[in-house]
């Protein structure tokens, strides 16, 4: 009798949590970059050359004083971006399931077929800008597909140690994205990868050694620890209500069921 009990008490809490993930899923979640025609090659090239030299042109204690006032505000709480490509298995429910106590997330869902690096750029500063002028992010969490030594951001575009080092558009990314990262954190900033285990083998340290290198002077860590690992679920409870990733993870994959079914 208790064993009955029990199991109709776990199929009540997971149905609530079921609920509650349905009850914040938004059917037209805005997904960056879905509507987007390519730019054309020469424009970025452009792009590329015309950022570059302004970036050199800046001053890094005046952008670090600038950052430092805006976040001098009383309550102020750093930024923590959450980039989520839609390649993931039920991505677009990934924002209903974030920490609801914490507002310094920010999530951001993107097209994975159609967005540009440009794209997501762009929706990273407006964001920022969004939730406090002049943050910039001191912890931040790629949801994306890949595997041991490569993540898949966008379509055709696998990050590896040595496509990092060579194709312009990839450094281009890893080197604006490095700016939007905070000078005044007095730690590392963070970069945490999820959605598969890049340190599957020994070029998934290298990917992260070459990126570290693309952020500098800027510096950031990266981390991709095992999700059942005690630093894998410090890194869930970072961004998530831990009950409902759970549930959504063990959803993932699920044909037959999906959260519309369990109401």
């Amino acid at each position: 009798v208790f064993r009955g009990y029990a199991e109709r008490k776990r199929r009540k809490r997971e149905n609530d949590s079921a609920s509650v993930i349905q009850r914040n899923f938004r059917k037209h979640l805005r997904m960056v970059g879905s509507r987007r025609v390519k730019a054309q090659s020469s424009d970025l090239q452009s792009s590329h050359c015309t950022l570059d030299e302004a970036f050199e042109d800046l001053d890094w204690d005046t952008e670090k004083g600038l950052e430092a006032v805006a976040c001098d505000t009383e309550g102020f709480v750093p930024p923590k971006v959450m980039l989520i490509s839609s390649k993931v298995p039920k991505a677009e429910y990934i924002p209903t399931i974030i920490r609801r106590d914490d507002p310094s997330i920010i999530p951001i869902l993107y097209d994975h077929e159609h967005a540009t690096f440009e794209d997501i750029l762009e929706e990273i500063e407006r964001k920022l800008n969004v939730y406090h002028k002049g943050a910039k992010i001191w912890k931040m969490l790629i949801f994306c597909q890949g595997g041991p030594g490569h993540l898949y951001l966008l379509k055709n575009k696998v990050a590896t140690f040595a496509k990092v080092e060579k194709e312009e558009d990839m450094i281009h990314f890893w080197k604006r994205l490095s700016r939007l990262m905070s000078k005044v954190n007095p730690e590392p900033n963070v970069i945490h990868i999820m959605g598969c285990y890049i340190l599957g083998n020994p070029n998934g340290e290298k990917l992260f050694q070459n990126l570290r290198t693309l952020m500098t002077p800027y510096r950031v860590t990266f981390e991709s620890p095992l999700e059942l690992s005690a630093q894998g679920k410090q890194m869930i409870e970072t961004y998530f209500d831990f009950r409902l990733y759970r549930l959504w993870k063990s959803r993932q994959h699920s044909k037959l069921l999906d959260f519309d079914d369990v109401l």
